[in-house]
Order: C-alpha cells, then structure tokens, then sequence
C-alpha cells in the first residue's frame, strides 16, 4: 500500500513537472513563438525580462513547485532503479533515508535561491 502511495505521488510529480516544464519552455525556450510573461523586446533571458519575472509571485511560487516536482520525481525513479539491484532491507533504508536528506537539502537550497532572486527583483 505504502508503494501505491509513493507510486500515485510519482504520477503526479510527473504530471506536475510536464505542465510545469511546459510553461517554462513557452516562456523561455520559445519566446520568439509564443513571447509570453517577456515584458521587455528580444531575448527571454535578457536582464529585463528574468528580473521581471522575478517579481512575481506566481513564478517564484512555480519555481518552488516545479522544483518539489522534479526532486521528488528523480530522487523516487532513483530510488525505484536502485532497489532492482537487490540491496538487503537495511540497504534499502539506508537508500530511502540518503535520498530524502538529498532531497530536502537541495529543495532548502533552491527554495532559498527563488525566493532570494525574488527579493532581489522587487528591490530593483
């Protein structure tokens, strides 16, 4: 049941990240198709338009979304990969607990910098 669990949330990290992901290609990747949240002309990644971006709440809160996604989603297929070598159930603990630690510490760590990129945008 408990794998059922973590399966479900797996599904929907995935679903997350493809919306997400997609959001972040429009906006981004195809700026010269779609030019969408890209206040200022030319380049999506020229400094008006990444500390325009940054202002807002809605995509430092993606940022932070996506973020959980795609650590949560890497770190379970990880997980998943790692299991099917055959570690004896301590292993598979010590693995478990490993990348959750992983997880968390990275997710600190790229929570802090979308919301340090976000008041640096409102400060400018």
């Amino acid at each position: 049941m408990r794998e059922t669990y973590s399966w479900t949330w797996f599904i929907i990290a995935g679903i997350v990240i493809f919306i997400l992901g997609g959001l972040h290609m429009m906006t981004v990747h195809m700026n010269a198709i779609f030019g969408i949240f890209n206040p200022a002309p030319g380049d999506a990644v020229a400094w008006e338009n990444v500390a325009s971006r940054s202002k807002s709440l809605f995509f430092t809160g993606t940022y932070i979304f996506l973020l959980a996604a795609v650590l949560y989603h890497g770190f379970f297929g990880l997980r998943t990969i790692l299991f099917e070598l055959g570690p004896s159930p301590g292993g598979q603990r010590f693995i478990t607990k490993f990348l959750w630690c992983a997880g968390i510490v990275l997710f600190v760590i790229g929570t802090y910098a979308a919301i340090a990129a976000r008041s640096l945008g409102k400060a400018l």
